[in-house]
């Protein structure tokens, strides 16, 4: 009696799920049972301790304080087949190892597999100093701490994890971004730390100067929008896209998340998510931004007070990052898709003539730190005759739905991504670079004939100058293998 009373029950539920699918429409999205859950968490990763080394110059800096706070901010998606990870931290720049260690804590802590974690910095130049670059001393006491704290913000994510439903808009915003490679009028002297006189375009030179000839190269305007929210409408995450190096205007002893924090806390304000439980949490990643900045190089801008221009860029970004929100249509249920793959790279050494120029150079200046370029340069040389002849880089794709996302673990050229923008088979698609990891900038093969700071052998710029077809094509592969 009671196997014939529960066959009954069964059958009744049956019928009912099939003229529910039925009334409900002709056609279903997806078949049932398939649930999209999403969770997110930005955790404090700003020093306990003061005063710390702060990145983002040549020379070695101190700061004892911070204006504002710093954050590992974390997307977890979960479709009942595949979990992805997101993961952006208010950084100049992070080693692979820290992000590896991270992502393999949390993987053990959550299941989430460590190469569907992808975690990247945001570029602010008054962070912490995690990665050797230049005369910075990486601050060794803050690491362990940012590791565990990245580890930590992930398995909170993930723990948070809701049924949700998500989508995507693309914003537009060619106000704040300006290629800052210029090609200069004919009689204008072009210097380089090696002496070499080979460079063909100037970074950063005067505004509105009689000397600019026109840019080396284009901009992306577009504000790229990952929305979540909650099935009851609530908002849970927004990811936004920019590529825009940073702002800056930060006073050398404070710390700041510069325009990408700023921004986080105008758009949740702007979307009235400053007191959701759990909290919102925007974000803006880094997109293709190795020769792009904030100086309006054609005309010329008043100086700011601090954090004043910082506040403005923000301001403006977030209502583009809005408009786009604003006509998001949300799914209940997209395909998750993640390849890693890694590849090698070449490394551009130092031949024996160099170093010996190099050596000489420090042996008549005496021990740094040093002020003078040709000096600075001279010690990247000797840091880089250290260099192995090839490293290995890791590489990401990422489909959500429709959307594309790709990482670059160097300061990526905007012709790059935009190059990816238009051949990738998903559309839209967009990249966050600085992510798993930092391998200096990575110019265009002709960016390299003309020179200039992106390009000069540094531990900031130290990839073969045939890398960036090979990090492009790679990435349009990965992209093609997701879209399937």
């Amino acid at each position: 009696m009671y196997s014939s009373l529960r066959f009954r029950l069964h059958f009744a539920v049956a019928v009912v799920g099939s003229l529910s699918l039925f009334f409900s429409g002709m056609t279903v999205a997806e078949p049932p049972g398939k649930l999209l859950r999403a969770g997110a968490f930005a955790i404090d990763i700003t020093p306990t301790k003061f005063p710390v080394s702060s990145a983002g110059s040549m020379t070695h800096r101190m700061a004892d304080k911070a204006h504002d706070p710093l954050h590992a901010r974390c997307l977890v998606l979960d479709n009942g087949q595949t979990t992805i990870a997101l993961v952006t931290c208010d950084s100049c720049m992070i080693p692979r190892e820290i992000y590896d260690a991270a992502k393999q804590r949390a993987s053990e802590a959550t299941g989430i597999e460590t190469d569907h974690i992808l975690c990247s910095a945001t570029h602010t130049h008054t962070a912490v100093t995690a990665t050797p670059t230049f005369q910075s001393i990486v601050q060794e006491d803050y690491l362990e701490f940012l590791t565990q704290r990245i580890a930590e913000g992930i398995i909170q994510a993930h723990s948070q994890l809701e049924p949700a439903r998500v989508g995507w808009a693309i914003g537009n915003n060619p106000r704040q971004v300006f290629n800052r490679r210029w090609f200069l009028r004919p009689g204008n002297p072009l210097a380089d730390p090696f002496d070499r006189g080979t460079d063909k375009v100037r970074m950063n030179p005067a505004a509105n100067s009689k000397s600019l000839l026109q840019p080396a190269g284009p901009i992306d305007p577009q504000v790229p929008v990952l929305a979540v929210q909650a099935v009851d409408g609530r908002p849970i995450a927004m990811w936004a896209n920019y590529s825009l190096h940073y702002v800056g205007g930060v006073p050398a002893n404070s710390l700041s998340a510069d325009y990408f924090g700023e921004f986080a806390r105008q758009f949740s304000r702007s979307i009235d998510a400053d007191d959701t439980k759990p909290a919102f949490v925007a974000a803006m990643t880094n997109g293709t931004s190795g020769d792009i900045n904030n100086i309006n190089f054609f005309e010329g801008a008043a100086r700011q007070q601090p954090f004043e221009q910082i506040r403005l860029v923000a301001a403006d970004v977030a209502a583009s990052a809005r408009v786009a929100y604003q006509r998001i249509e949300y799914l209940d249920w997209v395909p998750l898709k993640m390849r890693e793959t890694e590849i090698e790279l070449g490394v551009r050494r130092p031949d024996a003539e160099e170093l010996a120029r190099a050596e000489e150079l420090i042996a008549e200046a005496g021990p740094g730190p040093w002020r003078d370029r040709r000096l600075i340069y001279a010690n990247e040389t000797l840091d880089l005759a250290k260099y192995p002849d090839t490293v290995s880089v890791k590489l990401q794709a990422i489909r959500i739905g429709e959307l594309g996302i790709v990482s670059s673990p160097c300061e990526t050229f905007v012709e790059t991504g935009l190059a990816i923008k238009k051949q990738s088979p998903l559309k839209p698609t967009f990249t966050i670079e600085l992510a798993n990891g930092y391998n200096g900038y990575l110019p265009t093969p002709e960016q390299h004939t003309w020179g200039g700071y992106e390009t000069w052998r540094a531990k900031s710029s130290y990839l073969a100058a045939d890398a960036e077809p090979q990090v492009r094509q790679t990435l349009l592969e990965l992209l093609e293998q997701v879209s399937q």
